[in-house]
């Protein structure tokens, strides 16, 4: 009988951690991520059975159709939040990753001309925001080869990589290899680095997401309740993979989205982060492209998580 832990690898890299250097000498690679999912999240006005339910906002007990408060919540992400979180990118001189959904670029075309105008990526979230697990195979390959078109359309570049909501299908990895040109996806929070899994039988690189370091914690009990709480723990997960990275190449995640840390007291504990880490010094911060494209070109695959 096969284990059920045999498509796991709980090992990883181990001991032989890799020991490359990111550009400029660094071996820590902070990656700052946007998610920009606002006009893609569910709600009756698109056809779906029911509203969106993650919000912070409290949710009446037996509301039918649509939620109007929580579509307004998502509304200001797209609305206002995204102005302040670019012009905080901006005077930090950081270039991000969006997770963008195709529909919710579609519904702010200046929005997304403007991202990439500023020199930022946009990874693929999806065309919808749903969850891939919730698709047949055959809606998750038209979801892919939809959300790249419409991206493309959009921002005049198609992505080169994918985060699905709330993790990938047992598909997912396999449908982008058949789709071709992604350079990784980011579905996984196995590791501090990337690396590669098997998908049938070839390599496909992975560059891990992080939820620790993230403003989602804003919106879970217990979470962070204050924008300092964000920032301070932010602040401590940089010091201590700064400290490491003097031994084996690391990477830090900091994801936020526009509706969450797009609010000002918010914007204002990712401020102080960033100010805190550029002053520190030591770190390089990267696109998740080219944290792609600089590992493959530096760890050929000879260690395949055959997890997937």
């Amino acid at each position: 009988m096969r284990s059920p832990t045999a498509m796991r690898d709980f090992i990883g890299y181990g001991q032989k951690m890799p020991r490359i250097t990111w550009p400029d000498g660094n071996r820590l690679a902070v990656s700052v991520v946007v998610n920009y999912e606002e006009g893609a999240e569910r709600t009756p006005a698109d056809g779906d059975d029911r509203s969106e339910d993650r919000a912070e906002i409290p949710r009446p007990q037996g509301l039918t159709g649509r939620d109007l408060a929580v579509e307004s919540y998502y509304e200001y992400g797209s609305r206002v939040a995204i102005w302040r979180v670019l012009d905080l990118l901006a005077k930090h001189g950081v270039r991000a990753t969006f997770f963008g959904c195709a529909q919710a670029l579609e519904r702010h075309p200046e929005a997304a001309k403007a991202i990439v105008a500023a020199g930022h990526e946009v990874c693929s979230h999806g065309y919808r925001w749903i969850p891939p697990a919730e698709y047949s195979r055959e809606q998750e390959a038209e979801d892919i080869r939809r959300a790249v078109a419409s991206i493309e359309r959009t921002c005049g570049e198609r992505p080169v990589g994918w985060y699905c909501r709330y993790g990938p299908s047992v598909n997912t990895r396999e449908l982008l290899a058949e789709h071709g040109g992604f350079l990784y996806d980011s579905d996984s929070y196995a590791d501090d680095v990337p690396y590669y899994v098997g998908v049938r039988g070839q390599p496909f690189l992975t560059v891990p997401y992080s939820l620790d370091v993230n403003d989602i914690k804003f919106w879970m009990t217990p979470g962070f309740v204050g924008g300092e709480q964000f920032s301070s723990y932010a602040k401590s997960a940089f010091d201590v993979l700064r400290d490491e990275a003097r031994q084996a190449t690391k990477m830090m995640s900091i994801g936020i989205h526009l509706r969450i840390a797009g609010r000002p007291g918010r914007a204002a504990s990712l401020d102080d982060m960033l100010t805190y880490m550029l002053k520190r010094g030591g770190a390089w911060f990267p696109q998740r492209r080219e944290i792609a494209t600089w590992w493959k070109e530096r760890m050929p695959p000879t260690h395949v998580d055959h997890g997937g």
